[in-house]
């Protein structure tokens, strides 16, 4: 086939992927705002298919969907609440699997506040700021460290809770708390680590974050949904999910 004839099949190529393509429409955990939005690009371009995201806390998530929101798949960061929706039959249970496992940080914008093993606790701060752990997974697993640390109770009333893990990382970033339990991705942009001091919280001190998807109970393109989680599983989601600190199963 010569030059020509190709070039002229590229645009019937195209029109037959756009013809074929469908939008999912994806409830996702703020602390995989920065992952997903570049897997999301990728998946686009490798399918067709385009990916309108939504970003917020899980337990929003859930109230939102069993209350009729229209979402096709959820990207939760945790396994229990997906597991919940297909027992209540509002996602599809042989869809869920785990598609990061997430890592805490004790962060702070200010260099050397923080130091390697998280005594900055114990000491002198004005205001903590953590996710709400009735809302937010990594809320309920600074939530557990603190508990392990002894440290719950005395740091009470300088605690400032956010809705969501993007708003905990907000009030750090903004001077409106010293400190702030956040996930590790947030902590990373372009592969490296942003300004500021960190302590990465020791894993025996919080229960695993395993963060699950599934596809909910009536997406309104179902190919698209699965398609879109096949991809979480494939070697360029995977090279992303990686690059921004978390672990896999």
């Amino acid at each position: 086939m010569k030059l020509k004839q190709l070039i002229a099949l590229v645009p019937l190529c195209l029109l037959a992927l756009n013809a074929n393509a469908g939008e999912v429409r994806a409830a996702v955990a703020a602390n995989f705002t920065a992952p997903v939005k570049l897997i999301a690009e990728q998946f686009q371009a490798d399918t067709g298919h385009t990916v309108k995201l939504s970003f917020g806390s899980t337990g929003k998530f859930y109230s939102q969907i069993k209350a009729g929101a229209p979402f096709d798949v959820l990207l939760a960061a945790d396994d229990t609440t997906p597991a919940r929706m297909a027992r209540e039959g509002l996602g599809d249970g042989a869809s869920q699997f785990t598609y990061a496992v997430g890592k805490l940080v004790l962060w702070s914008k200010k260099p050397g506040l923080v130091d390697a093993r998280g005594e900055v606790l114990k000491g002198q701060f004005d205001k903590l700021a953590i996710a709400n752990p009735k809302l937010a997974p990594y809320g309920l697993a600074a939530q557990e460290t603190l508990t392990s640390l002894g440290l719950w109770s005395a740091v009470q009333e300088r605690i400032v809770m956010g809705e969501s893990i993007s708003q905990t990382m907000q009030f750090a970033d903004t001077g409106n708390a010293d400190l702030a339990f956040v996930a590790l991705s947030q902590t990373i942009k372009d592969g490296k680590a942003i300004t500021g001091s960190t302590w990465m919280v020791p894993q025996n001190l919080y229960t695993s974050i395993r963060q699950d998807a599934i596809v909910l109970a009536a997406p309104q393109d179902k190919a698209a949904a699965e398609a879109f989680l096949k991809y979480l599983k494939g070697a360029k989601a995977i090279a992303v999910i990686k690059g921004f600190g978390y672990d896999l199963p």
